[in-house]
């Protein structure tokens, strides 16, 4: 975990830092004294504490820029001032600690702001790992495989199974059953003869599903499951937040 300290007093920054590794003595520090510094250094942290009254470019201004190309850092604002807090969201911000702050608090924000990240980084994780989950499949008398995250949506048609994937549609004999079970909750069966990957979902209504390539019928009866699956589906992703 990286953590950088964007103040320009180097007492502050070294309070902080003794703050920081009192809890997490593995974590990495990164110490900017202003926000030229800090934008020009180029890092992604994981989480930044940003002083807001300091010498130049300001906290806001600074974090304003940063978000420009960095959406993921978890920003905590640390300041005197209570006057900027709610220019503090406008930028994003995780937390907003007023000096002077206790240990107990600051304890309280940065632990769950650690926790945020790990979260994150286990999505990721996840999310990789469904990346390189892949499908063998007979195509007439070539064996292929597919990766599981390039099919956009599956459907039957005359006892065959049609694969509909980012870049090419693939034909062979199964049931939609077992290929069903074999890909998962990142699937879903909307009507009999099709399942559609969650991940491509652009819109959708009671009768249609709207993909990136292409559209699947949706059955009535399944619509009240799809909804909520599509909604678990972006809360283990995050996407919801």
């Amino acid at each position: 975990m990286l953590i950088a300290i964007c103040d320009d007093e180097k007492e502050v920054r070294d309070l902080l830092a003794g703050k920081v590794k009192k809890l997490y003595p593995r974590a990495n520090l990164c110490f900017y004294a202003d926000g030229e510094e800090l934008l020009s250094a180029g890092e992604r942290p994981d989480i930044l504490f940003l002083d807001i009254q300091m010498p130049g470019m300001d906290g806001v201004e600074t974090a304003r820029r940063l978000r420009a190309f960095n959406e993921e850092t978890i920003l905590i604002f640390v300041t005197a001032a209570e006057s900027y807090v709610f220019q503090a969201f406008d930028v994003g911000a995780f937390h907003y600690l007023v000096k002077p702050f206790s240990d107990k608090k600051f304890e309280e924000v940065l632990c769950r702001a650690a926790d945020q990240c790990r979260e994150r980084e286990s999505r990721r994780r996840e999310q990789a790992k469904e990346e390189e989950k892949s499908l063998l499949v007979k195509a007439g008398s070539s064996h292929m495989r597919i990766l599981c995250s390039d099919i956009v949506y599956a459907e039957v048609f005359n006892r065959k199974i049609v694969l509909h994937t980012l870049n090419e549609e693939i034909e062979y004999y199964g049931r939609i059953t077992d290929l069903e079970k074999k890909l998962g909750e990142d699937f879903f069966r909307p009507h009999r003869s099709y399942l559609i990957h969650f991940k491509y979902v652009v819109k959708y209504d009671s009768s249609t599903v709207f993909l990136e390539k292409g559209q699947t019928l949706m059955s009535k009866k399944n619509y009240p499951e799809f909804v909520k699956g599509y909604l678990r589906y972006n809360r283990k992703r995050g996407l919801d937040r």
